[in-house]
């Protein structure tokens, strides 16, 4: 019998901030990946990257700084720098956690890029803030270099696009790891944009979010369920008032009525409706569940979360 496929988009909860909290996250997180994988699950893995990509954009910025002989670096390399070191705790901490249960099972993290379309609207209008604080004569230089900057409370810091994922380049490999029975950790962080150029990929200063690379991911490798963590148990609705409302399942319909109300943050909760809506598609048999990770571990059926299908 063909094993269910799931792809676990794992959320900046699951990962932590620093080095440290990292190391110890991704343990907590690996308990709750080995159990889907004891319970029969074909797993694929992504993750969120806003806190590392962050660090790695401010610290590059600062050594191009202090020495300018040295070239900045772009976003895309720091994009992949942050799925390198996150996908390294991952693997590691997921291999070690299915040892412990008597699971032989190899990890690997890919490297991956998605493709995005130069015409994207996100290109017209950044959104997604970076990097450290800048003073004023800063903010003007990135100005001169042809990035954008936004005044902030304490000075200035750089916004770049968020287009939407179109394709993901390494999907062969990941699918062939797949086949292979692996457990795969994929598109980091929304995966490196890159803009398709001929045969030529051209990293893009931009940045995916995640949680629709993740439900590019699970389209196109044809999963069963996409279940997106986040720091929630549920979606609600009125989120954060007296009448707020948990909700334990949706259909597509009624998320997109929601939608239309304007019931979910544009910066947090849409783009998990948004990645659900786009995975589910007409299908009668796929779903999302989307939840918080606990201490328990995360349960596809009986378990706290918001479950969307057809």
């Amino acid at each position: 019998m063909k094993k269910k496929k799931i792809v676990i988009a794992l959320g900046h909860e699951a990962l932590g901030t620093t080095l440290p909290e990292q190391k110890e996250a991704t343990k907590r997180t690996a308990k709750a990946v080995a159990d889907f994988i004891r319970e029969d699950y074909q797993v694929v893995i992504t993750h969120s990257n806003g806190p590392q990509v962050g660090m790695i954009h401010t610290a590059m910025n600062e050594f191009c700084r202090l020495y300018p002989e040295y070239t900045a670096t772009p976003m895309s390399v720091c994009s992949a720098m942050s799925q390198g070191y996150i996908g390294y705790d991952l693997q590691n901490a997921i291999r070690s956690e299915l040892l412990n249960k008597g699971i032989y099972k190899p990890v690997a993290t890919v490297l991956t890029q998605v493709v995005v379309d130069p015409y994207d609207e996100a290109f017209y209008k950044p959104s997604k803030i970076i990097g450290r604080v800048m003073t004023e004569e800063e903010a003007e230089a990135e100005e001169k270099k042809g990035n954008h900057v936004v005044k902030v409370e304490d000075g200035f810091r750089r916004i770049v696009a968020a287009p939407k994922p179109i394709d993901i380049v390494e999907i062969d490999a990941i699918k062939a790891l797949c086949d292979a029975d692996q457990v795969v950790v994929a598109c980091g962080g929304g995966g490196i944009p890159v803009l398709a150029q001929d045969n030529h990929l051209k990293g893009a200063s931009a940045v995916i979010e995640k949680d629709l690379a993740a439900g590019k991911l699970a389209e196109l490798l044809d999963a069963d369920m996409l279940v997106i963590l986040t720091s929630v148990d549920n979606v609600c609705l009125n989120y954060g008032t007296e009448n707020e409302k948990p909700l334990t399942v949706m259909t597509v319909a009624e998320a997109k009525k929601y939608i239309a109300e304007g019931q979910f943050g544009e910066n947090d909760m849409l783009p998990k409706i948004q990645a659900a809506i786009d995975f589910i598609g007409d299908s009668a048999i796929k779903s999302v569940l989307i939840t918080k990770l606990n201490k328990e571990g995360t349960h596809v059926n009986g378990g706290p979360g918001t479950m969307i299908t057809k």
